[in-house]
């Protein structure tokens, strides 16, 4: 079949130019070695069918971070009939650096003018037709979210698979100085711009990257996120998955395996035995219903926010307002991102360390928001727990949690070899989203994770139960019995909830409602709560995005930590 790669800058509207050009059934997978993604679809154009690979966004074939490694890789290895090159209609200049390094290597390219529209509204207008002589290949205008040009794209397509050898630039190999100084010569005969005022949104552009306007919007971004995060996924879990789940699923499969396997060691592995559906260590309860009832709904509605805040153009603008602020905790700007995840659920957390560059980094940030960040169903109970008593005990847990956030981003960044790296990256202007890309992205996102995390929360889950059926835990409760009551001041029955919490943090929390803690009590174990051991879904993901070694230092700092704390609050506050 048929190979294409798509290749252009980031932000350049590569994904939506991919979207338009392909169908549904579209394939996400991570480049072998690396946790850099592509996406890849098939193209049919008069009965020609053709792979299309989305190539990462790159600046150059002379890699200058992971995701630029993956590009050059990418288009050295994949053997591509045909090159579509994606540019910035906009700024021009920027990306045809990138675009004479494809065509020195002689291959079959068109290249497409994205944001067509937009190059007009600033006053920028292009010759194609001198562009297309200079370059010595086609050259497409479009407006990808709207579908103009598309059908003319496919056209060409269609013409250079016929007649590849006639559509091969013939642009000889030049020096980056060269380089230079043909894009500008290019420029001065094919681009001419006009005067114009800026509009609303470019004025919005420049307010949210001031100091004083910048954190106002930021805060306005951030707040509105976690109430859409928050309010969407409460909506699917209050309103249908928790009835479906208990009203059918449940009693359905309970009844199923009870007719074939009454009891024993497989009833309880499948179902679980003496304890509701959600909490019952079953693979059939607990484990569907972690995933699809808890995990799930969080995750479809961050990944609906998280795309909609990056084909707007509003992330890197958030990275570089707090870049400074987070690279004393050993981190750059795009860090703030997981962070504030993470305060809707850990899991989508964790997942996006991918967008930081080094090992360092994604331990740093994966560590913050696993030991001091805790998700928003847990903040609801904890709330709901220490709210009767008066505001301040809630402002001691999240006074402390704060305070372990810093020091311990301090402390990392001190002993941890390596610096953070500056950013490096385009900000792109603001723009609408395309809706029909946005669905599709987020489908594909939340299609993978379902891939990816499923199997492992299950044999999570399965581990748990096995060490429950055999008595492990029990004799866990004994041993840490002392513990709790010496160190933390708690009583025996707390140790269950503490050990819940590897199943879920909010749930955990809320089983210390029936012991009758004084408000200093439920200060020490809401905060060991929220510092300890991640639930089962985030510790799977935190095995997957840093590693079994790195997940094993995670842990034993979040137990060392939460100990530590939770014995120093007990004797402040005892």
């Amino acid at each position: 079949m048929r190979k294409i790669l798509l290749m252009g800058n980031p932000n350049v509207g590569k994904s939506v130019v991919f979207s338009r050009l392909t169908g549904v059934n579209v394939i996400q997978s991570n480049y072998p070695g690396t946790t850099v993604g592509y996406t890849q679809g098939h193209l049919k154009i008069d009965q020609q069918e053709m792979d299309l690979i989305d190539v990462p966004g790159t600046y150059s074939l002379s890699p200058a971070c992971k995701a630029e490694e993956v590009a050059r890789d990418m288009f050295l290895d994949e053997n591509p009939e045909l090159i579509i090159n994606v540019v910035d209609a906009t700024n021009l200049e920027r990306n045809l650096y990138l675009s004479l390094q494809i065509l020195e290597q002689g291959l079959p390219t068109v290249m497409v003018l994205n944001m067509w529209d937009a190059a007009k509204r600033k006053g920028v207008h292009l010759n194609l037709e001198k562009l297309q002589e200079k370059l010595g290949i086609k050259v497409v205008p479009a407006v990808a979210v709207t579908g103009e040009g598309i059908k003319d794209l496919a056209n060409v397509i269609n013409e250079i698979t016929l007649k590849p050898a006639e559509h091969i630039s013939k642009i000889p190999e030049m020096d980056d100085n060269e380089k230079w100084a043909f894009i500008g010569q290019l420029l001065s005969e094919v681009q001419k711009i006009e005067h114009r005022h800026p509009s609303i949104l470019e004025r919005l552009e420049d307010a949210s990257v001031r100091p004083v306007s910048g954190v106002i919007i930021a805060l306005i971004v951030v707040f509105i996120t976690m109430q859409v995060v928050i309010g969407l996924g409460e909506l699917l879990i209050n309103y249908i998955l928790d009835p479906i789940y208990y009203q059918y699923y449940g009693p359905f499969i309970t009844k199923v395996v009870e007719n074939f396997i009454p009891t024993g060691f497989f009833h309880d592995i499948l179902i679980g035995s003496g304890y509701e559906y959600e909490t019952s260590f079953g693979l059939l309860t607990t484990g569907i219903y972690v995933i699809f009832a808890v995990v799930l709904p969080y995750i479809l509605s961050f990944y609906l926010v998280l795309g909609f805040l990056e084909d707007f153009g509003y992330l890197p603008r958030l990275a570089v307002l707090l870049d400074s602020i987070m690279h004393k905790l050993g981190l750059h700007g795009y860090a703030t991102i997981p962070i504030v995840l993470g305060f809707g659920c850990n899991v989508p957390a964790m997942l996006s360390t991918r967008i930081l560059e080094g090992k360092r980094e994604k331990f740093i940030a994966a560590t913050l928001v696993a030991v001091s960040v805790p998700c928003m169903a847990q903040t609801a109970v904890i709330i709901g727990l220490l709210g009767p008593y008066g505001i301040q005990y809630i402002l001691m847990v999240y006074g402390t949690l704060f305070i372990l956030f810093i020091t311990l981003g301090s402390i990392l960044n001190l002993i941890m070899k390596g610096e953070s790296p500056e950013i490096f990256f385009e900000i792109p202007p603001y723009r609408i989203p395309h809706m029909g890309t946005l669905l599709k992205k987020t489908w594909m996102r939340v299609r993978g994770f379902l891939m990816e995390a499923l199997p492992f929360v299950f044999l999570g889950i399965l581990a748990v139960n096995i060490l429950y059926l055999v008595g492990v835990m029990s004799a866990l409760s004994s041993l840490l019995a002392p513990i709790m009551s010496q160190m933390l001041g708690l009583p025996s029955q707390a140790i269950d909830a503490l050990i819940m919490g590897f199943l879920r943090k909010d749930l955990a929390t809320a089983m210390l409602a029936p012991l009758n803690l004084s408000p200093g009590q439920l200060v020490v174990a809401c905060t060991v709560l929220a510092a300890s051991f991640p639930c089962i879904a985030t510790f799977i993901v935190l095995i997957k995005e840093i590693g079994i070694k790195d997940m094993l230092k995670t842990v034993a700092l979040m137990l060392s930590i939460a100990l530590i704390t939770g014995t120093i609050l007990n004797i402040i506050l005892s």
